[in-house]
């Protein structure tokens, strides 16, 4: 899937939904649960495809080594996102610098 900043994706396991604050030009699988995200709202969910994981928290940004893509979670849920097979991390938050 191509993605676009600004874009929402939405599980189609549990209530996960990410907005894409930045997005190669290449194209790329992002998955929750084992299953592909969807840009449209899912009325209902389906089986995961992976048991519950490690989940999404709301309001954090997550990153991928080697891929430059950001998403934020709008959304939390308990299936694990992943984009091309490698699970998504939390980005750490940059220290602020001290004042002298």
């Amino acid at each position: 899937m191509k993605l676009r900043v600004g874009q929402t994706l939405r599980s189609t396991v549990d209530g996960t939904a990410l907005v894409v604050v930045r997005a190669p030009e290449d194209d790329l699988a992002v998955t929750c649960g084992g299953l592909d995200m969807s840009e449209e709202q899912v009325a209902a969910k389906s089986p995961a495809l992976a048991g519950a994981g490690s989940g999404v928290l709301l309001g954090k940004r997550y990153t991928v080594d080697g891929v430059d893509v950001e998403l934020l979670c709008v959304m939390g849920g308990d299936h694990a996102v992943s984009v091309n097979g490698a699970e998504v991390a939390q980005k750490s938050a940059k220290p602020l610098p001290a004042s002298d």
